[in-house]
């Protein structure tokens, strides 16, 4: 019981049991174990044990994905990563639900695809969940996040530390929290 704007409220009405993350307790258990120990660990430098790893639990993973270390992935059997993908050290996928990342993403060091969120306007805090997808040739910067329900366009850049609360266009580059389109991406 916890008092908000002078009234008691029951934190057991906090119920989200309609969230199903796509896998039973033993699955999500094993996966946890797998995650710290190989992913995790940054003594674990080997990508192509991390790509079978996650084909293994379910993620759809295509050619030439590198993966370096200290990568947090939630669920694999939500991941979906396409043909030569980039995924840099200390990024967290927390995919409570789709996650697709096309050919030629990159994923720089630090950043974050949060699928999560909570409704800050009810006292039960629900869970709000939505899918992010990172179209061909986007980049993510350093440190960057894309928040719950963002698409990033086609060859799209979003800044290192910048936030991505809405939709990016292609060949646009994003900058700032919230991100805003700074100028247009010409590729050479």
């Amino acid at each position: 019981m916890i008092v908000e704007n002078n009234r008691k409220v029951d934190l057991a009405s906090f119920n989200n049991d309609w969230y199903n993350p796509g896998a039973g307790t033993i699955k999500r258990t094993l996966w946890y174990f797998v995650n710290v120990l190989l992913f995790l660990n940054p003594l674990i430098p080997v990508g192509s044990i991390k790509v079978w790893l996650l084909r293994l639990f379910g993620a759809k993973v295509g050619q030439g994905v590198v993966i370096k270390p200290s990568v947090n992935i939630k669920y694999p059997w939500l991941l979906h990563i396409g043909n030569h993908v980039w995924i840099g050290e200390n990024v967290w996928i927390d995919n409570l639900t789709h996650v697709r990342l096309e050919d030629h993403v990159t994923v720089s060091q630090g950043a974050m695809l949060l699928t999560g969120s909570h409704n800050y306007k009810r006292t039960t805090f629900d869970l709000q969940v939505g899918e992010i997808l990172l179209q061909e040739g986007s980049w993510v910067g350093a440190k960057a996040v894309v928040c719950p329900g963002v698409t990033c366009g086609s060859h799209s850049v979003l800044a290192a530390g910048s936030v991505a609360t809405l939709n990016l266009e292609p060949y646009t580059i994003y900058q700032g929290n919230p991100a805003e389109p700074k100028r247009r991406r010409e590729i050479l």
